[in-house]
């Protein structure tokens, strides 16, 4: 089994380069923000961070293909990176420090696609986060000064921290009442949004998350990260992986039990 370690040190040169064009216009007075079709902002920084990344793939992985969230997909083959230059937009807008970059490596399989390298980067934060296939899920600053991931062994919904973006999608989806029901029933909630919950999920310090609308670019490094680390990440329909366009994620104790509530089976 190849094992990726290579495409994972690459990964973090071109995280390193993207911090470097997305700090520099984070909070600029003059930064241009313009409004996609779908009435989702975005920036210069996270069209200059995006052509950065795929500059450098394309001089050092020729035959790989790239997929991001600006510019679309571009090349064809086995291996395909997957590219959000900020998650958070709307954060970075308005001075907000949860944002991140994220990068994907996904390789052919069965069940299609799947990701086998995952980096997210906050620099805002002053934080990172990481995994290869096989090789656990670490954060830290660097590849050598780092420390493994391992989420929660917390078994019981009374005991455990439950984050989620917001209720307006779960209310669109017909799902508030379930998502609603599961709050109830947690010992805690919050909703920090983004990749950061799931981050969470990988460390220990939430328990379980979930999105009712997400994009491949969202999800495929997250997805690596939370099961390296020992976790579950799946859609609501509970296929693993980032495929379903939503997410699901959780210390994999109390995945059924979060899948139930959000299907409203409960």
């Amino acid at each position: 089994m190849p094992d990726y370690l290579d495409d994972l040190r690459l990964a973090h040169v071109l995280a390193d380069a993207a911090d470097a064009a997305t700090t520099d216009r984070f909070k600029a007075l003059d930064l241009k923000v313009e409004t996609k079709p779908d009435m989702t902002p975005v920036t210069e920084a996270d069209k200059a961070a995006e052509e950065l990344i795929r500059g450098q793939l394309q001089r050092a992985r020729p035959r790989d293909a790239i997929l991001g969230e600006e510019y679309g997909v571009e090349g064809t083959g086995p291996r395909r990176w997957v590219i959000d230059p900020i998650d958070g937009t709307k954060n970075y807008v308005r001075g907000v420090p949860v944002w991140a970059t994220l990068i994907a490596l996904m390789e052919a399989g069965e069940g299609g696609f799947q990701p086998v390298v995952g980096v997210v980067s906050a620099p805002a934060l002053g934080r990172r986060w990481w995994a290869a296939k096989g090789h656990g899920a670490f954060t830290g600053r660097s590849l050598t000064k780092a420390s493994r991931l391992q989420v929660s062994r917390v078994g019981k919904l009374a005991d455990a921290s439950f984050a989620y973006s917001s209720l307006s999608g779960w209310e669109e989806q017909g799902r508030l009442d379930g998502f609603l029901d599961l709050t109830r029933e947690v010992w805690r909630t919050r909703a920090y949004g983004d990749f950061w919950p799931y981050m969470m999920v990988a460390e220990g310090s939430v328990d379980m998350c979930a999105e009712p609308e997400l994009s491949l670019w969202d999800m495929a490094a997250t997805a690596i990260i939370v099961t390296e680390a020992g976790g579950s990440f799946t859609g609501l329909d509970a296929r693993p992986g980032p495929h379903s366009g939503n997410a699901a994620a959780s210390n994999g104790l109390l995945h059924d039990e979060l899948l139930g509530y959000l299907n409203q089976r409960y």
